[in-house]
């Protein structure tokens, strides 16, 4: 099966997102990304025994892109409240250990 080549712009597309959506491809498809010259071009190919045909495994990679970019926006927007949680808890923490000390 010949390979689908989808293209990002380096500066609009994480290199993160990209290699968790290959990830996510294990078992269906193969994905190998190359970045050059600001382009990340991802070769996808549809594991061996598999028939998956060409627009099927791009639309499958680009949705799988588009959801690893939202989990990176809501890590992003949420980070500062799962530190606050994360100080208090441990903070809790280690004022019960000094309470048992």
């Amino acid at each position: 099966m010949p390979e689908v080549l989808v293209e990002f712009a380096e500066r609009d597309q994480s290199i993160g997102a990209l290699r968790e959506a290959a990830y996510r491809l294990i078992g269906q498809a193969t994905c190998r990304i190359e970045t050059s010259e600001g382009i990340h071009l991802c070769r996808l190919e549809a594991a061996h025994g598999k028939r998956i045909a060409d627009a099927e495994l791009r639309a499958r990679f680009l949705d799988l892109v588009t959801d690893e970019n939202l989990r990176e926006k809501i890590a992003a927007a949420t980070e500062p409240t799962r530190n606050v949680i994360l100080a208090l808890a441990f903070g809790a923490l280690a004022r019960a250990e000094d309470a048992r000390s």
